[in-house]
């Protein structure tokens, strides 16, 4: 199984920077850690937030926003595009899956040995795993940094499964479906439910659009605009 595993971790880490995971022994390189480090270890997040801050020229409420959606999104979007794709449920807990910063793009993940699971109701399985081990952790540390709303945080945790699922079906026509079912159930599961609505399809989606009741607060930004899923957004 665990080949397996690797082989499904390559084939969906070719979607995009967001769904790669980097596995084997050789494949980590120096300043790795693992993500349990980064819900523990203030500094770490510090200074992701500060850089982001630095960059966005924000305020840090904003770049706490937006760095956490950028490391939630990360974390999800691997067992996501699995689950979909392949029906596989790689365990990837704090303990194996590492991160290593870097300052252009998003951080580097990797699993040295992973493993997996075969699973029928995939939905169920990956939201016991990702919601418990890796985003609740993380926005309790993000909020113990900045005073930035649970409630944004939670829907852009949303707004990446949404944005998963899109590009899913727009690279893998074969898994639109699984996808859009497999991003439904998670969007209805836990502090998830609520924090959006499904529409009518536009655009590259299939089955449905999603539209969050709550803003990442990038429109703070000096030329940032409204993100295509916000709450300001009154197009459509």
């Amino acid at each position: 199984m665990e080949t397996d595993v690797r082989d499904v971790l390559a084939d969906v880490g070719r979607l995009s920077p967001f769904f790669l995971v980097r596995t084997g022994p050789d494949a980590g390189g120096p300043g790795r850690r693992p993500l349990r480090d980064l819900y523990t270890d203030p500094e770490p997040l510090r200074a992701r937030i500060a850089h982001v801050r630095t960059v966005l020229h924000s305020d840090d409420r904003v770049a706490a926003s937006i760095a956490f959606q950028g490391i939630a999104a990360l974390v999800l979007s691997p067992p996501l595009a699995a689950v979909a794709v392949h029906g596989v449920l790689p365990h990837l807990g704090p303990d194996v899956l590492h991160w290593r910063p870097v300052e252009g793009g998003p951080w580097e993940l990797w699993c040295p040995d992973p493993t997996g699971t075969a699973v029928a109701d995939g939905a169920a399985a990956l939201a016991g795993a990702l919601f418990e081990d890796h985003l609740r952790p993380l926005v309790a540390a993000v909020r113990a940094q900045v005073a930035v709303s649970e409630r944004v945080l939670w829907g852009s945790v949303a707004s990446s499964v949404a944005s998963g699922k899109r590009l899913i079906g727009a690279q893998r026509p074969q898994a639109a479906d699984a996808a859009a079912r497999v991003a439904e159930r998670l969007l209805d599961t836990g502090p998830l439910a609520g924090t959006g609505e499904r529409r009518a399809p536009t655009g590259p989606d299939h089955g449905w659009t999603f539209r969050r009741r709550s803003c990442c607060l990038y429109y703070r930004v000096r030329d940032g605009g409204l993100c295509g899923d916000c709450v300001l957004n009154r197009d459509g």
